[in-house]
Order: C-alpha cells, then sequence, then structure tokens
C-alpha cells in the first residue's frame, strides 16, 4: 500500500511539472520579428514602458522547474523496478511486517476497549444483583469478567475435600486469570518482533545494495561520484524503510502492553472480590 501510495503521488507529481514546463517554455520563447516593421522615428519620444512588478517570479519559477528536471531518476519506484529479487524480497518483508503491525494494533486495541467497556459494567449490573447466577446472566458472553465468575461460581458447585473450599476457589480464578492473560497478550509479541527484527532485515538490504552497486562501478571502471551517490543513496533507503516498520510497532507496543497492565488489575480485583463474595456464601 505505502508502494502504491507513493508511485501514484510521484505520477502527480511528475505531471504537474510537466504541465509547468510547457508553458513555462512556451512563455520565454522570442517572438518572430514583424516583415515590415516601420523604422523608429529619432525625434519621437520614447515610449512609457511599464515592466510586470511578476516578471522575475515567472524567471525564479522557470528556474525551479529547470532544477526539478535535472533531479536524480533514484527513488522506491527505481528501486523495485530495477532492483535484484532480493531487493524486492526484503521490501515485501518489511511491508508485511508494518501491515501486520497495523492490523494487530487495531483489532488488539478494539478488543481492550471492548473490555475496558465490559469493566464498567460489573459494578452496575454483577453487583447489582440478587444472585451470582443473575448477574453472570447480566454480564456480555464474550466477557473476560464473565469467564472470571462463571469459573468462580462452578468451584463453588464442584468442590473437592482435598483442599478447602477458599484455596479451591482460588485456584479456580487464578486459572481463569491466566487464560484472560492468555488472551491480552495474543499479537502483542508480534510488535516486539518486529520493532527489533524490522531495522535489520532493512540494513540487510543496505548492504545488499550498496555490494551491487560498488560491483556495477567496478566492471564499468567509473568512480564518479555521481555514479556512486545514486545507487548508495538508493540503498540507504532499504534502512529507512526498515526504521518505518520498527519504530511504530515499538512505539504501538508500549502503549497496548501498558493497556494490557490496566486490564489486568481491573480483573484480578474483580476476582478477588469474587473470591470473597464466593467464600462467605458457601460458608
Amino acid at each position: 500500500m505505502t508502494f502504491k501510495t507513493l508511485t501514484i503521488a510521484t505520477a502527480i507529481v511528475f505531471m504537474c511539472g510537466l504541465g509547468a514546463v510547457v508553458p513555462a517554455s512556451a512563455q520565454n520563447a522570442p517572438a518572430a520579428p514583424a516583415a515590415s516593421a516601420p523604422a523608429p522615428d529619432a525625434n519621437a519620444a520614447a515610449p512609457n514602458v511599464q515592466v510586470p512588478s511578476n516578471a522575475p517570479k515567472t524567471n525564479t519559477a522557470a528556474a525551479k522547474v529547470a532544477a526539478a528536471d535535472q533531479s536524480t531518476p533514484y527513488g522506491i519506484e527505481h528501486l523495485w523496478v530495477n532492483g535484484s529479487w532480493i531487493d524486492r524480497f526484503i521490501m515485501i518483508v518489511l511491508a508485511i511486517m508494518s501491515a501486520g503491525t497495523w492490523y494487530i494494533f487495531i483489532s488488539k486495541y478494539i478488543d481492550q476497549a471492548r473490555i475496558l467497556g465490559h469493566s464498567k459494567l460489573v459494578d452496575k449490573r454483577f453487583w447489582t444483583s440478587a444472585t451470582i447466577t443473575e448477574g453472570i446472566e447480566k454480564l456480555p458472553k464474550n466477557s473476560l469478567f464473565r469467564a472470571l465468575a462463571e469459573s468462580g461460581h462452578r468451584a463453588t458447585t464442584e468442590g473437592t475435600s482435598l483442599v478447602g473450599m477458599n484455596d479451591w476457589i482460588g485456584m479456580s480464578l487464578t486459572r481463569a486469570l491466566e487464560d484472560a492473560n492468555a488472551r491480552l497478550q495474543g499479537g502483542v509479541t508480534f510488535l516486539a518482533s518486529v520493532g527489533s527484527v524490522a531495522p535489520f532485515v532493512g540494513l540487510a538490504g543496505t548492504v545488499w545494495g550498496i555490494l551491487q552497486a560498488l560491483i556495477a562501478i567496478g566492471v564499468a571502471g567509473q568512480a564518479s561520484i555521481d555514479k556512486v551517490a545514486g545507487p548508495v543513496g538508493e540503498a540507504l533507503i532499504m534502512t529507512f524503510l526498515g526504521l518505518a516498520a520498527a519504530v511504530p510497532a515499538v512505539l504501538l507496543y508500549n502503549y497496548l502492553v501498558r493497556r494490557n497492565k490496566i486490564i489486568t488489575e481491573k480483573l484480578r480485583a474483580f476476582a478477588g472480590d469474587l473470591q470473597s463474595y464466593l467464600v462467605s456464601k458457601t460458608k
């Protein structure tokens, strides 16, 4: 998607520049002299010619257009079209990492927002119910808080004589909390992996690009700055792409982990209150 967007933007800029060059060239072209122009009268007063105030601006704009026409052709599009299969493979890998990062972040953010919304329903619906069964039914079916309540309620009905009721309920709620934490951490480790691996993937592309550029320069036998700067600068694009994939992954990972800690604390607090309530009811 990033490559497609940059390609479209490059095409638009190129068309705009092409449209600006043609009018500027037509405006600066000298006019053809008249075939039978009358000779000027030496005694006639010189006409009062007014120079347009925007004439310097036109020349400046034409100079900028001329400078833009001499810009280097190297870039992401040139790297994709003329690069080797290794260059394309690295760019595809970085694109998958970046797309996966944003997909996981959006899906986890929505999931976290839903769980935080369920935490507000606990005080409004669960603890205001007459019985624990009624309170469980008032919670959403996919709620982690409902899973904790069902696990604790199941422990009271499936008690064992090997351990005390308090310990048995606590063990059941602990297992439910571990399952909830596993659900919260799902996919987040991918962001950490992208944040640590993507810069090195981009660096590998840079090293490969510089190697190919030096080989081409050695074969051609020319080592001028114009032959070195373009290919080497194009190879450095890989490092930029690696950082562009890694930096958002690290920031989004830290953001999701902080929200997971908030949710975990709410789940632990609910589990502690639920254990005290269930133990008091079983006595």
